[in-house]
C-alpha cells in the first residue's frame, strides 16, 4: 500500500540499496522494478547526490504484468565516510502511461506533481557495507533478488550486448586511424621517392653534359703531323781531266 492507501503501481526489490565500500573501486546493486497492474507504467529514477551515482536506466517504461532491472553504480570513492553511514537516499516515481508508450515518448511533464495525474513514490535508503561483512548484511529481500535467475540472466546479457558494441566501435575506429597514418605515411614515402629520383637525374644530364663536352674537345683539336727530316749530302765538283771544252 502507498502513503495515500491505494495499491502500488510497481514494486521494488530489494528494498534498499546497498553497496560494497571500498576506495578507489565502484559498487553496484541492482533494483527489480515490477509492474503490478494491467497498465503500461513509467518510472523514474532520482537521488539527493546525482554525482555520486550512475543509474541505467533512470526513466523508462514497464508493460502490464512485466519487470524492468535497473543498476545504481556508485562511483569509486576517494575516502570513507563518517562511521561507514550514508545519508543518501533515492526517489523512485512512477506513473500510468498510455498503451504502447515508448520511453522516448513521454512528456517532458510526465513526472511533473503540478499535473493531474496520479504520481506514485517509493523511498530508497542507501547503505555501506565492507567486504568482510557483505554476506551476513545481506537480508532476505537482497537474497531472493539475486535468486531471480531468468530477468538476472537477460539484465547481464543486455549489458554484454551493450559492453560489446562498444568495443567493436573502438576496434574500428583504431582501424581507421591505423589506416590513416598508413596512409600519410606512404604519401611521404611517395615525395621522397620522387625527390630522389629527380636529384639523380640531374646529377645523370650533368655527367653526360661533362663527358660530351671533354669528347668533343678532344675530336676538334689538329693531330700532330710526323716531321721526316731529309739530309742532303754535299755535291762535289766533278773534275774533268783530259776533256777540252769546244769552242
Amino acid at each position: 500500500m502507498t502513503a495515500d492507501g491505494s495499491n502500488p503501481l510497481i514494486s521494488v526489490q530489494p528494498n534498499a540499496l546497498k553497496f560494497v565500500f571500498e576506495l578507489e573501486k565502484p559498487s553496484f546493486c541492482d533494483l527489480k522494478v515490477v509492474n503490478n497492474t494491467e497498465h503500461y507504467v513509467a518510472f523514474k529514477v532520482k537521488t539527493t547526490s546525482p554525482k555520486k551515482y550512475f543509474v541505467r536506466p533512470n526513466t523508462g517504461v514497464v508493460q502490464p504484468w512485466d519487470s524492468s532491472v535497473i543498476r545504481v553504480t556508485l562511483q569509486a570513492p576517494r575516502e570513507y565516510p563518517p562511521d561507514m553511514q550514508c545519508k543518501d537516499k533515492f526517489l523512485l516515481q512512477s506513473t500510468i502511461v498510455p498503451p504502447n508508450t515508448d520511453v522516448d515518448d513521454l512528456p517532458a511533464d510526465t513526472f511533473n506533481k503540478e499535473s493531474t495525474k496520479e504520481i506514485q513514490e517509493c523511498k530508497l535508503k542507501v547503505f555501506y557495507v565492507t567486504p568482510s561483512s557483505r554476506g551476513n548484511s545481506e537480508d532476505e529481500g537482497f537474497k531472493s533478488y539475486s535468486d531471480q535467475a531468468p530477468d538476472s540472466n537477460s539484465a547481464v546479457q543486455r549489458l554484454k550486448d551493450e559492453r560489446d558494441a562498444a568495443v567493436r566501435q573502438t576496434l574500428q575506429l583504431q582501424q581507421e586511424l591505423d589506416f590513416l597514418k598508413r596512409r600519410r605515411h606512404r604519401r611521404n614515402d611517395t615525395g621522397f621517392s620522387l625527390k630522389f629520383a629527380l636529384i639523380v637525374g640531374l646529377i645523370g644530364i650533368m655527367v653526360g653534359l661533362l663527358l660530351n663536352f671533354s669528347f668533343s674537345s678532344s675530336l676538334s683539336s689538329p693531330a700532330a703531323v710526323p716531321t721526316v727530316e731529309t739530309t742532303t749530302s754535299p755535291v762535289e765538283p766533278s773534275t774533268t781531266e783530259g776533256i777540252e771544252t769546244p769552242l
